[in-house]
């Protein structure tokens, strides 16, 4: 056995809560290198006759990166503390991995065995339980519509006369947003996030001038209570942007800065090398977001930037009601002020949605004291590495896995999923205008653990290269808009409401196949099971599906066609089938993520 693979630590990913009573433990080993694993648990405190007693549960095989293995169990604890440790069997040998290392037989007394002291009800991660469930749809205020051309800034240019540009205005606005509930309603969105609302000089608002007023252009706070409640009836959520780790070049603390130098009593709000400030050059002297001198970086180790900024965070769920907030930049703020910022607003509303943009690997973020959930780009790049960059199947496979196995399942389910945004080219343009494609990453965006998100436009077929133009003004002339695509993305929500598997509660599970091109996997619950096949290639593929289905009936995502399953599939050219398992299966060989 190869024991320098064998992997668990008493953390994070690798034993976490799911609720008070239930832990899940997690261990990996190199591919192929074990053949079952059994966890050994039991309370720390029961003993007969001088004996510890525990038991053993037989591990499940949840599927491999290519390099690891990955196994899971999941056992209540009648009385929220644990002792475990792994047994472990390959062709070679047998092994037991405790806290201090491995042995050759069980080691009689408690002491050596991995612990969990005790669990604590106010440490389980509970993230808000709508959110699994949310549909997001994201709107760029200046570009989604203008419904109140009286709020319009000066320079403002027709509706979609020219192609955006980083300082153009084209007078979008949050009555815009009322306006057209009908339409976002209609495709089946739950949740709305804004980018930055507030008062700021920019068309993208991430330059704050003032964190407790909203901007003008976008209306009176009348206007948003009025928006927030009209969503709020419809059954739709509403997040906003915050940008903590910057503020705007106008920003009134910045600007005494700027006047008076190391006199100013704002002077230890930034992060200044030494005076007078010099925002002209390539360099300026002090630390900004990148080297954009018009964002000089919030010292959140300050006391007063802290209150201030916690303050900015209540106010704006007291007054408005909102339902989340999304952090721009999360990364470059200390832990500290985001410990202290999650206090804040989960006193204030407890089911609040905190969501972190963050690019990479986010595990410090997610360990229940920050965050609720992070940006998932990692699912973006293996979903478009797949069908757009020619990457194997086993290549997504495997980088699935390793990223669901690297955060709890708790966090999974309420990831923030998304093919693109308003820092990114639009999808399809990034699919080089094959619509085809685009419908294949939104199925596969939609059938993965987390909550899905729709950039506004996308749904009508809008195009667009990286900012500016993924900016567009949205199109709302109905004969410009693509019809086809808005009703696949609105059966495909209908689909996801309708079948439970195929959201965040649906365990997944791959399967292999002949081809490089073609992905096959499963989603299930105890009670409902699907079975997606997707073709990145161009021409039709004949897909062999796993015994299991053998004799089972099978129906397709229509509903129109029901058949009793043959050995076989076939698959258009870049399409897909989605089809429900009549029955499910008994034996199912791996068990899912």
């Amino acid at each position: 056995m190869l024991k320098a693979a064998v992997q668990h630590r008493q953390t994070h990913a690798d034993l976490y809560n799911i609720d008070s009573k239930t832990v899940c433990v997690r261990i990996k080993t190199a591919r192929n290198d074990v053949q079952t694993i059994a966890l050994i648990h039991g309370d720390p405190y029961e003993w007969e006759e001088g004996v510890w007693q525990s038991e053993e549960t037989e591990m499940d095989y949840a599927g491999t990166d290519g390099i690891y293995d990955y196994w899971s169990s999941t056992i209540p604890l009648p009385h929220q503390r644990l002792r475990y440790g792994f047994l472990l069997k390959s062709e070679q040998e047998t092994l037991v991995l405790t806290e201090r290392g491995f042995f050759h037989q069980a080691p009689e007394h408690v002491a050596p065995y991995f612990c969990l002291p005790y669990l604590h009800e106010t440490e389980v991660f509970a993230p808000p339980h709508w959110v699994k469930d949310t549909v997001w749809y994201q709107i760029f205020p200046e570009r989604f519509a203008n419904g109140d051309p009286s709020r319009n800034p000066e320079g403002t240019l027709p509706w979609g006369s020219k192609e955006p540009r980083q300082d153009s205005f084209f007078g979008g606005d949050l009555q815009g947003v009322i306006d057209h509930l009908d339409h976002l309603q209609d495709l089946g969105i739950s949740g709305l996030y804004f980018t930055p609302v507030f008062k700021a000089y920019s068309n993208h608002k991430y330059d704050t001038i003032d964190y407790m007023q909203l901007d003008p252009q976008f209306g009176s706070e009348e206007t948003l209570k009025t928006l927030v409640k009209e969503c709020h009836s419809r059954g739709i959520r509403v997040m906003l942007d915050a940008v903590f780790n910057h503020s705007g070049y106008y920003f009134k603390p910045f600007q005494d800065v700027l006047e008076k130098g190391e006199h100013s009593p704002y002077k230890d709000w930034f992060h200044i090398h030494d005076f007078p400030l010099k925002p002209e050059g390539e360099r300026p002297n002090y630390e900004t977001f990148a080297f954009v001198s018009s964002m000089p970086k919030l010292n959140t180790k300050n006391p007063e930037v802290k209150q201030y900024l916690l303050q900015v965070a209540r106010y704006w769920i007291e007054t408005f009601d909102i339902d989340g907030w999304r952090l721009d930049v999360a990364n470059e703020v200390d832990h500290e002020f985001w410990r202290d910022f999650r206090t804040t607003v989960k006193d204030v509303k407890e089911d609040v949605y905190i969501l972190g943009e963050i690019w990479h690997q986010a595990s410090p973020w997610l360990q229940g004291d920050q965050f609720d959930a992070v940006m998932n780009y990692p699912l973006t790049d293996a979903i478009q590495g797949f069908l757009l960059h020619g990457e194997s199947a086993k290549s997504f496979e495997y980088a699935v896995t390793r990223h669901l196995f690297s955060y709890p399942d708790t966090v999974n389910r309420v990831q923030f999923n998304l093919l693109d945004s308003h820092d990114t080219a639009r999808i399809l343009t990034e699919s080089g205008g094959n619509k085809r494609l685009v419908k294949l990453q939104f199925l596969m965006l939609f059938s993965f653990p987390g909550a899905p998100c729709i950039y506004y436009g996308d749904e009508i077929g809008m195009s667009g290269e990286n900012d500016p133009g993924c900016r567009a003004c949205m199109v709302w002339e109905k004969e410009k808009q693509d019809h086809d695509l808005f009703t696949f993305l609105k059966e495909l929500i209908r689909w996801r409401q309708e079948y439970q598997a195929l959201g965040s509660d649906g365990t997944l599970k791959f399967h292999k196949t002949a081809s490089d091109d073609v992905l096959l996997y499963s989603k299930y619950t105890e009670s409902e099971e699907l079975l997606l096949a997707i073709n990145a290639s161009k021409e039709k593929q004949t897909v062999v599906l796993p015994s299991t289905y053998s004799k089972q009936t099978l129906v397709d995502s229509s509903g129109k066609r029901s058949f009793e399953s043959s050995s076989e599939i076939e698959v258009e050219g870049e399409g897909f089938r989605l089809l429900k398992v009549g029955r499910l299966s008994e034996e199912r060989g791996e068990v899912g993520l």
